[in-house]
């Protein structure tokens, strides 16, 4: 006859205690084994998504949750990327666009005026107002906030880029008589201008500025061929004037303008190659259907 506890146990029923202290010793659980297979079936598999939402979320690059290819950062930030602490990326706007728009707006009309289209000419003195405050102030504002994203190179091309400008627009104003003082008066614009003493003398800052442009271009084989056609171009342009003016102010004035026109020329394809750059940002920005190719030269030299 079997005698029970006060639980209604059998004393005589030992197996099953014996297997439960059998388990405890060995650190194992007395639950039921589907249970226990349950929960770690669910611990693993919360695991595995947390994994999968860590290395998605390491992938995203934007606040708008954009996975961003090697080929549409450079469309965005025109650099090699760069380590750069925090999350600048995804809280400010990219300041690139506005900088190739100040650009072009500027270099296009420019363009236009050295070439003489449709009567114009003056050195494009007429936009005067625009080389200062879009060509020059925009694209340093644009600089700085490259410099605070960290993108090194777009931060030293605009803040140089926007000095030239501000300096192209200061020469034309007669309150700092730039042009003026090479006259025999000292402050008449029109007599400065023809001048062999001023024409030298700007064709060497026009030459300084084309050998720091060469060296951009360089830099730029590491970005893309649409921005490296904008450096190919202004370099180009550059070049001419630079001619230009050396055989002006040795009296060759038909060489000279013919030079003139040439470096027109190559300032307004300049522009036309920013204003393309410029829709392309604004594409990318707005997340468009469709992308425009700026041709990605970044794999072609690696880093």
């Amino acid at each position: 006859m079997t005698e029970y506890r006060n639980n209604n146990e059998p004393i005589g029923s030992t197996a099953s205690a014996t297997t439960d202290a059998y388990r405890r010793g060995n650190g194992e659980s007395t639950t039921n084994d589907a249970d226990h297979f349950d929960v770690e079936a669910a611990r693993n598999k919360e695991d595995e998504f947390l994994t999968s939402r860590e290395e998605a979320l390491s992938r995203m690059r934007t606040a708008q949750s954009i996975v961003m290819s090697p080929e549409l950062f450079e469309k965005l930030y025109l650099s090699p990327e760069r380590a750069v602490k925090g999350h600048l990326r995804q809280t400010f706007a990219n300041p690139t666009p506005l900088a190739i728009l100040s650009h072009a707006v500027c270099a296009s009309p420019l363009g236009c005026d050295l070439m003489g289209l449709r009567g114009s000419g003056q050195f494009g003195a007429a936009s005067t107002g625009a080389y200062v405050f879009i060509g020059g102030f925009l694209l340093v504002l644009s600089g700085i906030f490259e410099f605070f994203l960290g993108n090194t190179f777009s931060f030293v091309v605009f803040c140089s880029f926007g000095g030239f400008w501000f300096s192209f627009g200061s020469t034309l104003i007669p309150f700092f008589n730039s042009i003026g003082a090479y006259s025999p008066t000292g402050d008449s614009q029109v007599v400065g201008i023809s001048t062999k003493s001023f024409q030298a003398s700007f064709g060497f800052y026009l030459c300084f500025w084309a050998l720091l442009v060469m060296v951009l271009l360089i830099c730029s084989l590491r970005t893309n061929v649409a921005f490296f056609l904008i450096f190919v171009t202004v370099d180009a342009a550059l070049l001419c004037l630079t001619i230009a003016y050396f055989v002006m102010a040795e009296g060759k004035y038909t060489l000279g303008q013919n030079f003139v026109k040439a470096g027109g020329g190559c300032l307004l394809t300049c522009g036309l190659v920013g204003f393309y750059i410029f829709i392309v940002l604004m594409l990318s920005a707005v997340d468009f259907p469709f992308q425009l190719p700026v041709g990605d030269l970044s794999h072609l030299m690696k880093g």
